[in-house]
This record gives C-alpha cells, structure tokens and sequence, in this order.
C-alpha cells in the first residue's frame, strides 16, 4: 500500500473535525460515528473543470453511496458562497464544506500535487471511524467515485 498522507493511512482512525456546510449547518466527522459509513473527498477548486466532473459523479452516485449506508462530503477552501452555487450547478444534495486555512487538509494530511495544486484525494472512513480506503488520483477524478463505491460495497451497510 502506497503511503498517500504524512498523517492517515488505511486502518487508522479518521481525525476528528468540525465544518461549516454550504447550508450552514455546523456539524463534525463525529456526528455520523456509529451510523453512517463516509466518504470524504478533497477536491482543488469549485468551477474548475476535473472537480466539476467529480463532483457531478459523486451528484450521480449518490443515491447509490446512500444505498450503501454512506454519507458524502466534500472539501475544498472555497467560501461557503462559492459551495453554494457550485453544489447547484453540479446537483450535489451532499455537504461542500469550507476547509478555510487548511485545518482539514492538514488534519487528514492531504498534500499538494507538483507542490502547489491542492491535492484531491478521497477517504472511505467506516461507520466505526475507521479509515477503510484512500485514493488519490489529480488526473482521474471519476476514479475516486469507482473506487468509493467498491469500497463500500464491502462494507456493513450500517
């Protein structure tokens, strides 16, 4: 397995942490302990052409994640605003969340592609918080959502 994240990896638990979605509700990663099965997805930048794609794939999956007792989020530093009108352009009834300042990224240990482009890198946490997959592909953003619902699969429905 290769290490994508100098602070989670496959088998640990997921870090803990607060978000403000574009509904502005707050919630945390904790709320769905026990329940619900997650996949978070980091993405660069709303409006911008392979987070478009993979947001819209993840718009698509959805019913289907839900199916598979899961939850999906989305992070990007994008504004709550730009979340907002993203979310409705791409369909998404999920929460885009507002990683101002990085703390998620940081937290998860999400790194940067060529140094500079906010890495976009998937996670699978179980309904026990234990992280069960990470995927991270820059060039192919509807793998992110093949290799989720596979995950999943595998997975208690909760």
């Amino acid at each position: 397995m290769r290490q994508l994240s100098d602070k989670v990896k496959e088998g640990d638990p997921a870090p803990d942490f607060s978000f403000v979605a574009q509904d502005g509700k707050t919630m945390s990663l904790k709320d769905y302990a026990g329940s619900k099965n997650l996949v978070i997805y980091f993405y660069p930048k709303d409006f911008t052409m392979g987070c478009t794609a993979e947001t819209k794939a993840f718009s698509t999956s959805y019913e289907e994640m839900k199916r598979l007792g899961a939850e999906v989020i989305g992070i990007s530093s994008d504004t709550a605003e730009s979340h907002e009108r993203f979310a409705k352009e791409c369909g998404a009834e999920f929460p885009l969340v507002s990683d101002n300042g990085g703390k998620a990224r940081k937290a998860f240990g999400v790194k940067p592609t060529l140094g500079f482009l906010p890495g976009r890198v998937t996670f699978v946490i179980d309904k026990n918080g234990i992280i069960r997959s990470v995927f991270s592909s820059q060039t192919n953003p509807k793998g992110h959502i093949l290799n989720a619902l596979e995950v999943l699969n595998g997975l208690p429905k909760g």
